[in-house]
């Protein structure tokens, strides 16, 4: 659009200064009336060509300049998204490797227990079978109380007597 517009207003500046189109021979004749006046072109018409041409470089240089300043402010836009997502994506990294490193130890910590509730659960297991073993020599339900405190008076009886051989007593 410059190159045309130079081209332009070098040609209507040349132009200005001409009277004819053609070649004059100094031998002819006096050219007529009608080139007295240096050619204008339409130049004053609404700005003719070179108006349209100066109109349309100055929307394309506002075009251009709004272009840029839209290009900047997008490319700094992008710019600071980018560092706030690369920034993000370290953040959550981290935060996966965090929870990795905590899941594998719950993990060994759940192993562990539940070891540990098998070999309760089996030395639990143990106890109450020699409990249901012991029951019935402790509580023998058919004997009554009576009958229990008789033995038992008859039991220490043996075991006093037992006593006084042992310290070489005479039993009465």
């Amino acid at each position: 659009v410059e190159q045309a517009l130079v081209v332009l207003k070098d040609f209507y500046s040349k132009a200005g200064g001409a009277t004819a189109f053609v070649q004059q021979d100094a031998a002819a004749p006096e050219a007529p009336e009608i080139f007295d006046a240096p050619y204008k072109g339409m130049s004053g018409e609404s700005g003719g060509v070179v108006g349209m041409l100066e109109v349309i470089e100055s929307d394309f240089a506002r075009l251009e300049a709004d272009t840029k300043a839209a290009e900047a402010t997008a490319q700094k836009e992008y710019d600071s998204f980018m560092t706030d997502s690369k920034v993000d994506k370290e953040a959550k990294t981290k935060d996966i490797e965090h929870k990795e490193t905590k899941k594998q130890e719950q993990s060994k910590t759940l192993v562990v227990k539940k070891e540990d509730l098998e070999a309760n659960q089996k030395e639990l297991d143990a106890a109450v079978a020699y409990y249901d073993k012991l029951k019935p020599s402790c509580v023998d339900a058919s004997v009554s109380f009576e009958d229990r405190v008789a033995r038992r008076e008859e039991e220490i009886k043996s075991l006093q007597e037992a006593l006084q051989v042992l310290n070489g007593e005479d039993l009465p």
